[in-house]
């Protein structure tokens, strides 16, 4: 298709060669490498770098020539493509997929959801679609399909995406919450020699609480491996498996987040053995952040702003009024387990979190660190996963601190 009639100020404009398309929905428009065209949500147009083209809100055509202007407008109005994944929910409108897990450490998402903020920060021009997780290396395959565009996760699994996908795949974009793990034991284990020869669960090999307890283990001389050998017996298992397992006599204790370990303690006759905020100065280390796909921030930063926005929100309603909070968590993880928590259990959990917005990046560097003294990770330099811009354009527009790295 050539465009050299009426040229615009700049010149002669290019010649575009669109690759064969199927109808879709309108959404947006976007130049890719070769010249490839294909739709992403939004409302007027303007050039990123690499000669891309998106739509803002307001319709306002930006930063092209007028002739490139009535161009592209026809092109989208004539042709679409597949679109990329996360934009639309397949019937035209915007969507933001986010995940998160129906843990107490996820209150802030477990809030947002719930309450209505996020949604209400994404405006009836996106749709917000969430899907729960038990751990976070399941979360981080549906980031890496791009089955969904953001999640709640803690950090291993963050740092192993960013790892794997050569620290391209994934932005950390705000912290949540810090605490709220622990290691919870049969009343006559009294110290770590004391599992020795004991099994021991985590929710997933390789997420945060798993490395948190190999790292501990390690630490007080205990070996552990991945195939469930060594001086204690590491099983990976789902969270309600855990606590079951755990009254039945089938498990000897486990390192969970709240409120897992406060049942395993009220339901399941346990004891704290290790607490680990005590492992960590002034107690302070990321138990949850929201991490996004760098592809999803690079092509949608304004949902991703007011993603955060409602985050920050979420987070001050947690904080400022912790009884709603509680009540608006409970009845969120009523609806993705199918059952309520005891309101005795999250009062007693709700103690041992702290919500905060800050991602608390010094502890993320030392769970990297575990992770490859564990040979779980390789190295890995992880100074550009973080992206707190964002976040930090939000806090100033409401006069709160920003956060570093």
């Amino acid at each position: 298709m050539a465009a050299h009639a009426n040229p615009g100020p700049h010149g002669p404009l290019p010649d575009l060669r669109l690759p064969a398309v199927r109808p879709r929905p309108l959404r947006a428009l976007r130049l890719l490498p070769a010249g490839a065209l294909r739709l992403l949500p939004g409302g007027a147009l303007r050039l990123l770098p690499g000669g891309a083209l998106r739509l803002l809100p307001g319709g306002a055509l930006r930063r092209l020539p007028a002739a490139a202007a009535v161009l592209v407008l026809a092109l989208v109005a004539g042709a679409c493509s597949s679109g990329s994944p996360g934009s639309s929910d397949g019937g035209g409108q915007a969507a933001l997929r986010l995940g998160y897990f129906p843990n107490l450490t996820h209150a802030t998402a477990l809030v947002g959801i719930q309450e209505g903020i996020f949604q209400r920060h994404l405006g009836s021009g996106t749709k917000l679609e969430t899907r729960s997780f038990n751990a976070g290396p399941a979360a981080v395959e549906a980031l890496f399909s791009g089955a969904i565009d953001a999640t709640y996760i803690g950090p291993n699994p963050a740092i192993n995406a960013y790892a794997k996908s050569g620290g391209k795949a994934v932005r950390i974009v705000s912290g949540a919450t810090s605490g709220g793990a622990l290691l919870i034991v049969r009343p006559g284990i009294t110290d770590a020699q004391g599992l020795r020869g004991k099994k021991i669960a985590s929710p997933q090999l390789g997420n945060t609480q798993d490395v948190a307890l190999r790292s501990w283990l390690a630490k007080q001389g205990l070996k552990t491996d991945t195939e469930g050998g060594g001086d204690v017996q590491v099983v990976n298992q789902e969270n309600s498996q855990t606590l079951e397992l755990f009254k039945a006599g089938g498990i000897d204790g486990a390192w969970v987040p709240e409120p897992w370990a406060t049942r395993l303690e009220r339901e399941g006759g346990g004891k704290v053995l290790v607490d680990e905020a005590s492992l960590w100065p002034d107690g302070r280390f990321v138990t949850t952040h929201l991490v996004v796909r760098t592809e999803f921030l690079d092509e949608q930063p304004d949902l991703v702003e007011q993603l955060l926005a409602g985050q920050v929100e979420a987070n001050e309603l947690v904080n400022a009024e912790p009884a709603k909070a509680q009540q608006l968590a409970n009845a969120q993880i009523e609806k993705v387990t199918g059952k309520a928590l005891k309101p005795e259990v999250i009062a007693a959990a709700w103690k041992r979190l702290t919500f905060t917005d800050d991602p608390i990046a010094s502890s993320l560097k030392t769970s990297a660190a575990n992770a490859q003294q564990l040979g779980l990770l390789k190295p890995v330099e992880l100074d550009g996963i973080y992206d707190l811009g964002p976040l930090n354009r939000v806090l100033a527009a409401q006069g709160q601190p920003q956060v570093a790295t």
